[in-house]
């Protein structure tokens, strides 16, 4: 179940609020009538009211916002009680001091916002001497490693026991915690009015995550990378399992550099098995891989991470998939596929150029690469073995084929072009492997050239199509996660948003 968290400054506005997400399907909604500018009428709240209701009222010191003094919100929490709530949350220091009445269910709660205590069995144990019908603890993630720890605490526990980490780290519990035995988990009513950080919307968690729908049986797979927030794969992977009707679901993972190995193996622990990776983990998941593949081994790079007979096996989907779209566009633009001896021309040095360099060299292409960093660009020219040519020269050079696998024209620069219009050959082939926006600068000019182009949401499509191949065993709904992808990219483009995002997986590379 979902405990949809609410709160507004006016009774009006709350009870409004209450009825809009219980005609979308919401079953239990917390009131933090801390938020409340007047002292809350909680009578007036529980009339009528269209769900069973959760009655938190949280003080300051506890990252809420109550105005009264302590003896007023305890009245308030023993007011909910009388007024026959379905739960109240009881903070562990006043717990005792409320005595049980009725039917109302008591959640005792511990929120640690700077961390995740190593000792979370004893906080547990010393809860349980306050009369709870249902445990709740949370914390702040420091590592994705907590959230294990968290996930097999909750397992683990005789009373039922909500739970879960905060922060971008650990979405990840936030969203399996009812597969460990948590009754429920919490989501706010949008994600613009998160009542704790990193907390998810309830659209998310329900439609997105199918959290409803999780149980001891649900396949896990994931994405990793740092960052990860604005990641497409969970929107894609997800709506295909959906489509399929398939009991698995697919989560963001932020897990920064420094941490990548021992998160990998803490991460073992929950029965996940098949990650797709992001920046900056492409090369070196492969120290954590037990199999390569040879052509996977040969880029020195890896995309996917998947699962078989207890050992983890590496391999690259970038590749294959841009190749496909490649061949694809050269033989609709009325010409062969054929790769042999044509002249590519390459446009940064990360981990999707070095893959994409590497197969079209072995496919028998002459490659050129370029990028903004020199160092960079020639220590991967030479590591592919094809030329290198600096990124201010990099419009004198004649190609059949140019492809984009920097982050320049990547939404919302939507203004930037890493290449000039009148540098092209009018039957240059442009390559583009962003894919939001569809339509970057680069191939608009192309198309207004003459040039056949090729955006990245074939490239994108695809190489999330092989995982979901690899991950599940089941062909993928190629045409049903790209139409996913279009929806949420044309949504994307409604919203104004004047603050760069960070790098991600939305371009196809950081040089």
């Amino acid at each position: 179940m979902i405990c949809v968290s609410l709160g507004r400054t006016r009774h009006s506005s709350m009870m409004e609020e209450h009825q809009a997400l219980a005609k979308n399907g919401a079953e239990l909604i917390e009131l933090r009538v801390d938020f409340m500018r007047k002292r809350p009428d909680i009578g007036r709240l529980l009339k009528d009211r269209p769900t069973p209701v959760l009655v938190t009222c949280r003080r300051k010191t506890d990252r809420g916002r109550w105005f009264g003094t302590e003896e007023q919100r305890l009245t308030l929490l023993r007011e909910a009680i009388i007024g026959g709530a379905e739960y109240v949350d009881l903070e562990e220091d006043v717990a005792k001091s409320i005595r049980r009445y009725g039917k109302t269910k008591r959640i005792i709660s511990y929120h640690n916002f700077d961390e995740t205590p190593f000792e979370l069995y004893d906080i547990h144990r010393r809860m349980s001497q306050c009369d709870p019908d249902i445990i709740k603890i949370v914390t702040m993630a420091n590592s994705p490693a907590d959230n294990v720890r968290m996930l097999e605490m909750v397992s683990a526990s005789q009373i039922p026991t909500v739970g879960f980490c905060m922060g971008e780290m650990g979405t990840v519990s936030r969203i399996l915690c009812g597969r460990f035995g948590s009754p429920f988990t919490y989501a706010s009513f949008s994600r613009e009015r998160e009542m704790a950080p990193g907390q998810l919307s309830f659209a998310e968690v329900r439609n997105l995550y199918r959290f409803n729908k999780i149980d001891r049986d649900t396949r896990i797979f994931g994405v990793i990378g740092d960052p990860i927030a604005q990641s497409k794969s969970p929107l894609i992977h997800n709506a295909a399992y959906r489509k399929l009707g398939l009991n698995a679901v697919y989560i963001p993972l932020r897990i920064p550099a420094d941490m990548l190995m021992e998160s990998l193996k803490e991460l073992e622990r929950l029965g996940i098995e098949g990650f797709s990776v992001t920046i900056p983990h492409k090369e070196a998941v492969l120290q954590f891989a037990s199999r390569i593949d040879e052509d996977t081994d040969a880029m020195g790079a890896a995309n996917t991470l998947v699962r078989r007979e207890g050992q983890w096996q590496a391999t690259n989907t970038d590749a294959p998939a841009a190749i496909e779209s490649i061949r694809n566009a050269l033989q609709k633009a009325g010409g062969l596929s054929d790769l042999v001896g044509r002249k590519v021309l390459i446009l940064g040095s990360g981990g999707v150029a070095r893959a994409i360099g590497h197969s079209l060299i072995r496919d028998g292409a002459a490659v050129t690469l370029t990028n903004r960093s020199r160092d960079r660009g020639r220590e991967l020219a030479a590591e592919l073995g094809c030329q290198f040519t600096s990124w201010e020269n990099r419009g004198s050079e004649s190609c059949e084929v140019l492809i984009n696998c920097t982050s320049v024209g990547m939404h919302p620069n939507l203004d930037e072009t890493p290449f000039e219009q009148h540098w092209l050959s009018d039957n240059t082939l442009v390559f583009d492997t962003i894919y939001n926006p569809e339509q970057t600068l680069l191939l608009k000019q192309a198309r207004e050239r003459g040039c056949p182009a090729l955006g990245g949401m074939d490239m994108f499509v695809g190489q999330a199509a092989l995982q979901f191949e690899l991950f599940t065993g089941v062909k993928a709904p190629r045409e049903y996660m790209a139409e996913t992808l279009r929806r949420a990219n044309s949504a994307a483009r409604t919203i104004v948003n004047t603050e760069a995002p960070p790098k991600t997986e939305a371009s196809a590379d950081d040089d």
